[in-house]
């Protein structure tokens, strides 16, 4: 009995994974298709032809022909995928060495801590068409509009890893830092030694949301960026025509790979940064 309810129970999971998992089907079935045919699926939609788009599983004649054309035949893609990945690894690095922040507010009393600690919470809840104009105004000022810093220093200053590392860092055990001093560390030793160690799930869910939110960001470039040699590789995809549409659903299932690929590899952190959240003295 108890396997036919555990049986059942998973079916009723499957099925309720299939609606999320659908548009990543449909995205990589989409990528094996030919222009002609991806233009004829999608006609309903593109050239406002009579019926419903059908979106087959697996292609009838599946090809590669648009995973040619994008690696062989289109440098531009190159450069912004690594223009992304450079984005992505220095907002990283910045953001490495802002998580110190997060243990000052975990561990330290100082006058205003609460009032700056609620800044950092309202930075993160407010979306980019808020803080658009004075970031520009800014980074204007240093000259840095239309340079890679003016995607890195943003992003490597963002306020969500400090969030994350606060919550971590504020569960450690007291005992154990207080050992450490009795021991002769000094605070930057047990920040290093024992605040990083014991934070690393934390410090490694951070890290994977950092890298998602780096690669995925599109108005960031859009408002910063004038040369097209400093884009990103979100900007490419608005610069397909519908003439291309494989080309174009090719390019959407590359630029998911590297995400896809960091969120499998960090979930079992993800997964241990949530528990740990639960530490306790």
């Amino acid at each position: 009995m108890r396997a036919m309810r555990k049986l059942l129970w998973n079916g009723i999971c499957v099925l309720l994974c299939l609606p999320m998992l659908a548009p990543l089907i449909m995205l990589f079935s989409g990528s094996l298709m030919g222009n002609n045919e991806a233009a004829t699926v999608l006609a309903p939609i593109y050239s406002g032809a009579e019926g419903c788009a059908d979106w087959p599983v697996i292609p009838p004649y599946p090809t590669l022909k648009g995973y040619i054309e994008l690696l062989l035949d289109s440098p531009e893609f190159f450069a912004m995928f690594w223009n992304s990945a450079g984005y992505a690894v220095l907002s990283l690095m910045g953001q490495l060495i802002g998580i110190s922040a997060a243990w000052s507010f975990a561990r330290y009393r100082f006058p205003g801590k609460r009032i700056l600690f609620a800044v950092y919470v309202v930075l993160m809840l407010m979306p980019f068409q808020v803080t658009m104009i004075g970031q520009y105004l800014t980074l204007d000022a240093f000259h840095l509009v239309d340079t890679r810093w003016a995607i890195v220093l943003p992003a490597a200053f963002s306020p969500l890893p400090v969030f994350i590392m606060e919550k971590f860092f504020e569960a450690l055990p007291e005992g154990i830092l207080e050992a450490a001093r009795i021991d002769g560390a000094n605070e930057a030793q047990i920040f290093l030694r024992i605040g990083l160690p014991l934070g690393f799930p934390g410090l490694l869910s951070a890290m994977v949301l950092g890298f998602l939110e780096s690669w995925g960001m599109i108005e960031q470039p859009m408002t910063f960026l004038r040369s097209q040699n400093l884009w990103p590789l979100a900007l490419y995809l608005p610069q397909i025509t519908d003439n291309s549409l494989s080309r174009a659903l090719t390019a959407s299932a590359l630029t998911l790979i590297p995400p896809l690929m960091v969120f499998l590899c960090g979930q079992p952190y993800l997964q241990q940064g949530i528990g740990a959240m639960g530490m306790k003295e």
